[in-house]
């Protein structure tokens, strides 16, 4: 069966196009022109929607508000589509729940390899990874890469897949530092990462929110400047 993709943009053009892509890959694809409709297919495809391609700009709903929707429920994944040179839509959108970011105009093909890369994420996500061990524990933190559950003294951790892969990646590598464009190409296993690109710190940031950690001083998630992020044993 072939992977079910929701792509919501008010301009038709542009979703038929990213439409005509995805399909030529054999993908299946629901195409929604208003967030109304989306939601009227999110409700109808409950099982079987595998990722969400949403447009930050449409007229009844803000892709925002419609990512937030989703992720209340659903964890598959979801890329947010933003306006050129918008670089507080890409961070919001990463903030409230979205996995990637793609700033209009784009190349329909490299939407594909992230459309690609995501699924196979996601994947790996649900059905676990084979790995030399399951658990990793760090001061109160325990994260289960088999059953996909985290925990920081004993209170559940809600996680994205890609924040959860982070974490896994550090705690793999405990006591090493793994600069963003490694963490970047083990989760997505794709060449498409720049140095402007932030999508890494902001997940980064996000998991540290959720786990409590300052900034300034964190106890888990530690920034080595200039080289990237490590959890110290």
């Amino acid at each position: 069966m072939s992977d079910t993709i929701l792509i919501v943009d008010d301009e038709k053009e542009i979703a038929d196009l990213i439409a005509v892509y995805l399909e030529n890959e054999n993908f299946t694809v629901l195409r929604a022109y208003t967030a109304a409709q989306a939601l009227q297919y999110i409700q109808q495809h409950t099982h079987s929607l595998d990722l969400a391609i949403l447009d930050v700009m449409l007229p009844d709903m803000t892709g925002f508000d419609l990512c937030q929707h989703i992720r209340r429920t659903y964890q598959y994944p979801i890329i947010m589509l933003t306006a050129k040179g918008e670089e507080i839509d890409k961070i919001t959108g990463l903030t409230l729940g979205a996995d990637d970011y793609m700033t209009k105009p784009f190349l329909p093909l490299e939407l594909v390899a992230r459309v690609k890369a995501q699924l196979r994420r996601y994947k790996r996500y649900q059905s676990g990874a084979p790995a030399d061990t399951d658990m990793f524990t760090c001061s109160g933190l325990i994260l289960n890469s088999r059953t996909h559950e985290c925990t920081l003294n004993e209170r559940p951790l809600s996680l994205t897949p890609t924040e959860f892969s982070i974490l896994e990646i550090l705690l793999r590598q405990k006591g090493s530092v793994v600069s963003a464009e490694d963490l970047f190409h083990q989760i997505w296993q794709d060449e498409y990462y720049t140095k402007s690109n932030n999508t890494i710190t902001v997940h980064i940031r996000h998991l540290r929110e959720k786990m409590g950690d300052s900034f300034e001083n964190p106890k888990y998630i530690k920034t080595v400047w200039g080289c990237g992020y490590k959890i110290e044993t």
